[in-house]
């Protein structure tokens, strides 16, 4: 059957705003707009990584704890809160609001006790940060297919394959592998046998056993994403998130699929990349509204003209429209749903919507915006890639579409 288009049951809302949430966005606003813009236009150009001091300072600001518990040192928010503060980064730089999501408590899934405290505390402070290795160069949408291996030989596990699209691999403190370490077998799904192990690194190098290729890319600059070959890497057994559960089963590898934890991850990251599509379509709106007031012709400013006051009337309800839906999937979030076709939804939607919207945004600079002169041409080239990473927009529609139309018997 069908999945029904709302929850089961009426859910009661908590108030989008508080005073305790306005005083959070203002305090994001503010950063972005007189910290993370000036760093933007004077770094994206040179395509040059975000540097270790300004991240320190985001460190300060709290933006890499959002949603660590306040006992490990975190802001304790919620996802809700996690979107807010992003969507103001990315009107400055998406790549600042892409950053915090390598910590968040992440690369601590594999460590028990005192050293997963110490991690935590760490990645509250911005001291640890790192790299989610998923895609393949067969294995993008099909993350099913990842091919790379880990065998356990002794008390390590080695580690031979290829990762593509890994970002800020090199200057991380930890990169989180999504690997083989088993074949499925007949009648188990294609993800069987697929673990997830986390290589504590040294910062800025990368481990033995691996050579790196930079991706030169278009946009999103800020961090480098590399194309990454292991060669045999050994890291601990106990790098295996679950590890030290399936030891006191009897000491044996269980083997267990790492999928559904990638998928519920993606969950909050496909809102968390439609905040940063309407921080980016709402860049364009501002700069637009600033630029046709100041662009004279005809002994007028464009911003005269019907034709341009209804296209950026037009572009700002759907930047509104959008921020409308992702707070909502975020409150589902927080409330404890799954949330799985929603947040399809609230990706494919944002993220079209940031497309088109920076797309008018350099129509309406005219020439003009079509240099690097102005900023709304990193507000595009970063919405593009917007319906790429994270599941395409072509997967959104799929995740969608499975769960309204049931298929047919011959199928």
């Amino acid at each position: 059957m069908p999945e029904p288009l709302a929850p089961p049951v009426p859910v009661l809302f908590p108030p989008y705003h508080t005073p305790e949430r306005e005083a959070i966005q203002a305090e994001a606003r503010r950063f972005a707009m007189e910290e993370a813009l000036p760093l933007a236009n004077e770094l994206d150009p040179q395509k040059a990584e975000i540097p270790r001091w300004f991240l320190e300072r985001m460190g300060k600001q709290g933006y890499f704890g959002i949603q660590i518990p306040k006992e490990f040192g975190g802001l304790g928010l919620g996802v809700f809160e996690y979107c807010m503060i992003s969507e103001e980064l990315a009107r400055a730089w998406m790549s600042v609001a892409s950053i915090i999501a390598r910590a968040q408590g992440g690369g601590t899934q594999h460590a028990t006790g005192d050293r997963r405290r110490q991690l935590l505390e760490l990645s509250a402070r911005g001291e640890w940060i790192g790299a989610a290795g998923l895609s393949e160069p067969t294995a993008g949408s099909d993350l099913a297919n990842v091919q790379t291996r880990a065998v356990l030989d002794g008390d390590e596990w080695v580690i031979t394959g290829q990762k593509r699209w890994t970002g800020n691999a090199k200057a991380a403190d930890w990169m989180s592998l999504l690997v083989r370490t088993s074949d499925p077998q007949p009648g188990q799904s294609r993800s069987a046998g697929l673990s997830t192990v986390i290589v504590e690194k040294e910062r800025d190098a990368f481990p033995p056993g691996v050579t790196a290729v930079m991706i030169d890319k278009i946009g999103y600059h800020g961090f480098l994403t590399w194309n990454l070959t292991f060669d045999g890497m050994r890291v601990p057994a106990d790098a295996m998130v679950g590890w030290a559960a399936k030891q006191g089963r009897g000491g044996k590898p269980e083997e267990r699929s790492a999928f559904a934890g990638v998928e519920a991850g993606l969950n909050i990251a496909r809102v968390h990349t439609a905040s940063r599509a309407v921080g980016l379509a709402r860049a364009a709106v501002e700069d637009c509204i600033t630029y046709t007031q100041e662009r004279v012709q005809f002994q007028h400013p464009i911003a005269d003209f019907q034709a341009i006051r209804f296209k950026i009337a037009e572009m700002a309800a759907r930047v509104e429209q959008a921020r409308s839906f992702y707070r909502q999937v975020a409150t589902l979030i927080d409330l404890g749903y799954p949330c799985e076709k929603e947040a399809a939804m609230v990706k494919l939607m944002a993220t079209e919507m940031a497309v088109e919207v920076t797309g008018d945004g350099i129509q309406l600079h005219g020439g003009n915006g079509y240099t690097t002169e102005r900023q709304v041409e990193r507000h595009w080239r970063d919405a593009r890639l917007t319906t790429i990473f994270e599941g395409t927009s072509q997967i959104q529609q799929r995740i969608i579409s499975d769960r309204l139309l049931p298929r047919s018997p011959l199928q």
